[in-house]
């Protein structure tokens, strides 16, 4: 399966520091799914036209079926992951990012400032993740069963989970 996985920061493109949560991405993602992956790594500032000429790619050109973002969901004004992710989508899915939101809170009081969205575009599963490498972990071990039936649904195959199918 091919995965787009977009890591959007200021900080990181700068070469400041590593990124961090893109790798972390990876590492869930393959210990989710039993089958092999190939990821598309993309790693950019917070520029929502950015964003969406990578969406445009990985979806319209690449046909990934499935594209992961971290990075650029919390309120400051750098922050435009959900709008450019909006931008592109033709059907929202807001459960994926109020699951997170409610599950993340009860870790951390400022989950709620998260905006992650998620949704379709043509045939491919979009979905906002935070900026946080362990936030990524439990996050993405929440959503790998609903990913699987999206996938289904969009694409009529559904990746095997590594560990059955999670609760």
């Amino acid at each position: 399966m091919k995965i787009g996985r977009i890591t959007l920061s200021d900080r990181a493109y700068a070469g400041i520091y590593k990124d961090q949560s893109g790798p972390e991405i990876e590492k869930v993602i393959r210990s989710l799914f039993a089958e092999p992956v190939e990821f598309i790594s993309v790693l950019i500032p917070d520029e929502k036209n950015l964003l969406v000429s990578e969406f445009l790619r990985l979806v319209d050109e690449l046909d990934c079926p499935l594209v992961l973002t971290t990075g650029g969901t919390g309120p400051s004004s750098r922050d435009v992951t959900p709008e450019a992710t909006r931008l592109v989508l033709e059907k929202e899915l807001p459960g994926f990012g109020e699951i997170m939101r409610m599950e993340s809170y009860k870790k951390v009081k400022t989950a709620i400032l998260s905006r992650a969205v998620a949704g379709i575009r043509k045939r491919s599963l979009i979905i906002n993740l935070p900026g946080k490498p362990s936030a990524i972990a439990d996050c993405l071990m929440l959503l790998g069963e609903a990913i699987a039936e999206c996938l289904d649904h969009l694409r009529g195959y559904r990746p095997l989970l590594a560990i059955g199918e999670r609760k």
